[in-house]
């Protein structure tokens, strides 16, 4: 295929014509089984500098326009979208026009992306200004309760968003070793603080 996007940004070995960015995200929504809202589609692909973010966006809208993509399901107050069947033609019967490493890297970038997106749903870090520094307040939530609640001081905005970064790193580890400090079982805490940094 001719050439005729934008490549600022792009890697090599990456997508650089319009209909072959169409087909990726044809092929995206076609393989990962989850709701994705159009800015997750975008990001997995330039992520990885795949394809330049202007153009990949610009193709989604196509895709939209032409009645191959269409709206689906609100989850969290962002519209995500599912191919129409015109789509799942194109990303079923020109799939194979990407290369392997391409799709599997704009999968990979997808799965995990959606992963942080639902960690990021189920657990909240609120950073707070006070007289003397920051409150670090972070929850964890088990559907429509919160499980663990509490609250850190950082000095500064710099330690505050290390904290912040921290926590949504491990929020399970986080409870782990809170609930086994309080309940005193020191088995948990081991296997908590192993999780973290290796074998003790």
């Amino acid at each position: 295929m001719a050439f005729d996007t934008f490549d600022e940004g792009v890697t090599l070995g990456g997508v650089r014509s319009k209909n072959e960015i169409r087909i990726l995200i044809c092929y995206l929504l076609n393989c990962v089984k989850e709701n994705m809202d159009k800015e997750l589609v975008v990001q997995a692909i330039t992520i990885e500098e795949l394809a330049n973010y202007f153009e990949v966006s610009a193709a989604f809208d196509d895709l939209i326009k032409n009645g191959n993509i269409k709206e689906s399901e609100i989850v969290c107050g962002e519209q995500t979208y599912e191919l129409t069947d015109n789509g799942k033609m194109i990303a079923n019967q020109l799939e194979s026009v990407l290369s392997y490493t391409v799709k599997e890297k704009a999968y990979v970038s997808a799965i995990k992306l959606l992963g942080e997106k639902k960690k990021r749903r189920e657990n909240s870090v609120e950073i707070k200004k006070t007289e003397n520094g920051f409150d670090v307040i972070c929850k964890i939530s088990g559907g429509d309760m919160d499980l663990l609640s509490f609250t850190l001081y950082a000095p500064n905005y710099e330690q505050a968003m290390v904290m912040k970064k921290n926590f949504y790193d491990s929020p399970s580890t986080v409870y782990k070793v809170m609930l086994a400090l309080m309940t005193k079982d020191k088995e948990n805490v081991g296997e908590a603080l192993e999780e973290l940094y290796g074998v003790l």
